[in-house]
Order: structure tokens, then sequence, then C-alpha cells
């Protein structure tokens, strides 16, 4: 992997008596997203038009890397990590938070690459960060919801996981498989990654998990989920039987007091 390390500078200091306004990252992990990056990095800036942009490509065969490359030459505050292979999204996401503590950023959004999570919700992301630690782009609370509704299968596994993850993970948030999210930076740099299991989707609840171990706050703001513009899905049933199998493992190492001491960092 490689990418390059993004400096504080004098752009990061509003005109507010010198203060320094949040430093905001927004993370996209790609694999073959040709059609839907640069549109999308496009409606992010017009949406978050300071946030820094990383992308995260797994060696893509329809070319998103070298996109990805073009737009980090032209526009200010895009970075690009290419990694050699398709080696999952849990990874890449893990990926993305180290960045965000590497560079020393104090919020963290993570949206998926295929316009599913319209970035106009950016802002109410944001705005919730003024009362908790993580803020929850969710489906499954007033005013959120799917475009055109699930079909059975995939309400059917979107149900299953989040029941599992309340029941066995502990926790209380609606919406704990969806990725749209914003993070405390300061949070996430008490967790110590080495913790993580999951590879791919399953990370999504894991790391709530995580960062309810190390005292993190909760919070949910609605969204509109929305069929992707371009490209195929990833999602299949057999990453939704390894999500359950994780959080099973999980939630019996919770229950057995096998867990690592999440104070320790």
């Amino acid at each position: 992997m490689r990418y390059t390390r993004p400096a504080v500078t004098a752009a990061a200091k509003s005109s507010n008596g010198g203060s320094k306004s949040p430093r905001v990252v927004v993370s996209l992990a790609t694999y073959n997203e040709a059609e839907n990056l640069r549109p999308l990095v496009d409606t992010i800036r017009e949406f978050a038009p300071t946030a820094h942009i990383l992308v995260i490509d797994d060696n893509s065969p329809d070319g998103t890397g070298k996109i990805a490359d073009e737009l980090s030459g032209s526009l200010r505050d895009v970075y690009v990590i290419h990694r050699p292979g398709k080696l999952g999204l849990g990874t890449a996401t893990v990926a993305a938070m180290r960045f965000a503590v590497d560079g020393g950023y104090d919020y963290y959004i993570n949206l998926d690459a295929d316009f599913s999570h319209p970035p106009r919700f950016i802002p109410d992301l944001l705005a919730g960060m003024a009362r908790v630690d993580v803020m929850i782009g969710s489906r499954y609370v007033a005013g959120g919801g799917v475009e055109g509704g699930f079909d059975f299968r995939r309400k059917f596994m979107s149900t299953g996981i989040n029941m599992y993850a309340r029941l066995l993970l502990g926790l209380r948030t609606r919406d704990n498989s969806g990725s749209f999210r914003c993070y405390r930076v300061a949070k996430l740099a008490k967790i110590d990654f080495d913790w993580v299991r999951s590879r791919g989707y399953s990370f999504q609840e894991e790391i709530l998990f995580w960062c309810k171990r190390v005292g993190a706050t909760f919070g949910e703001t609605p969204i509109l989920f929305e069929n992707r513009r371009g490209g195929a899905s990833k999602l299949n049933r057999n990453e939704a039987i390894k999500a359950l199998q994780v959080m099973l493992t999980l939630g019996v190492d919770r229950a057995l007091g096998r867990l690592p001491d999440a104070g320790a960092r």
C-alpha cells in the first residue's frame, strides 16, 4: 500500500478568531467503480467542500485506480491507497481509519462508492457529531428508508444481521449493518485494529462493538439508501453468513470474558 500523508495546513484554520475547524476525511473503498468514482467525488465536494477524500482501490480491473490517480493529480486533498488485490471491505476501512488517525483528522466519514449513500446526507452526519462520537446514517429510524424498498432476500439478510448485532454484541443502534457513518477519530485512536476479526461486511457491526468498548457514544440520523448507479453489488449470501459467524464468536467471547482490555491502549 502507498499514500502521501496529509499535512495540517493553514487552510484547516477557520476565519473565526483563527480557531481550528474540524478536519474531515471521507473514504471510498473501491473495486470496479470506474463509472461512479469521478461523479461521486464531485458530489462529495458539493456537500463537504473542505473535506479531504481518500480512495482505497483493490487493483480494480476496470481502471478505477487510474481514475483515482487522475483525480488526486488534478484536485486538492484527494489521496489514493493502492492495494495489490481484493482484500476485503473490512481491511479497506481499517486502512482508511489508520489514515485518519495518522493524519490527525477530527472526523472520519465512510460511504459506499456506488452512490447508494447519497453525499447530501453528509452535513447531517457532521451536525450530529456535536453530541456523539459515532453518527450512523440510518435506514431504520423515522425518516430513513430504502429507495424502492428491499426485496425479500435483502430485507431478510439485513433484518437478521441487525437482530444478531443487538443480541450478541449488545448494540442498541438500529442500523448496524450500514457503512454510511461519521466517527470521532480520537475514539478510533483508542482501538487496537489488531483486535478486528472481520475482513468483509461483518466489519460494520464489529467496529461499532469496539467503538462501544472504548466508550464511544452513538446516534442515528435518517438517510435514504439508494440503488447503485453503476457496476454490480458485491454483497452475497456467503458474506451474510460470514457476518453472522463473526458476530457469534465475538458474542461468545464477550459473554465468557475473553476479549482484550479495551482500556489498555
